[in-house]
């Protein structure tokens, strides 16, 4: 953190019609990687639950993890990215919550590091939400983050 100043957490809302894009971008087989203490990311109950239920919805055989991603981007330097995914990269990392498998490519987990994806369903809308630890400054949107 720079400046010693650190705004506000960002929080990312991932439209539900998201969830049902599914992309497809490594040829490689699945390898979980076991690094002492690492998780770039962590799943609420109520998160897990609702991604449980959306890759159930998929109607697919085809095991499915939660891929959670940074990309340059956005008006703040970063966008977050999450679409359900069946092919894993040998650096990637996988942690399971309540079942649901979460995939983070290793140059994304150090953004992402100790960030928590949270689910709610209130009077204000149903959505995703990340808050990121690590994060600087985000956009007023909230999208995007540095």
């Amino acid at each position: 953190m720079k400046g010693g100043v650190h705004c506000a957490k960002p929080s990312l809302s991932w439209n539900e019609e998201l969830s049902k894009e599914r992309h497809v971008e490594h040829d490689h087989h699945h390898r979980e990687l076991d690094q002492e203490g690492s998780n770039p990311i962590n799943l609420t109950d109520g998160a897990a639950e609702k991604v449980a239920e959306l890759i159930a919805a998929e109607g697919v055989e085809e095991l499915l993890a939660l891929r959670v991603s940074v990309k340059p981007g956005g008006c703040s330097g970063f966008n977050y990215d999450m679409y359900f995914d069946s092919e894993f990269a040998d650096d990637d990392i996988v942690r399971e919550f309540g079942g649901v498998k979460v995939v983070v490519d290793a140059s994304s987990a150090e953004l992402l590091n100790g960030s928590t994806l949270e689910y709610s369903d209130s009077l204000q809308g149903a959505g995703f939400h990340i808050t990121n630890p690590n994060a600087t400054r985000t956009c007023g949107c909230g999208n995007s983050f540095s």
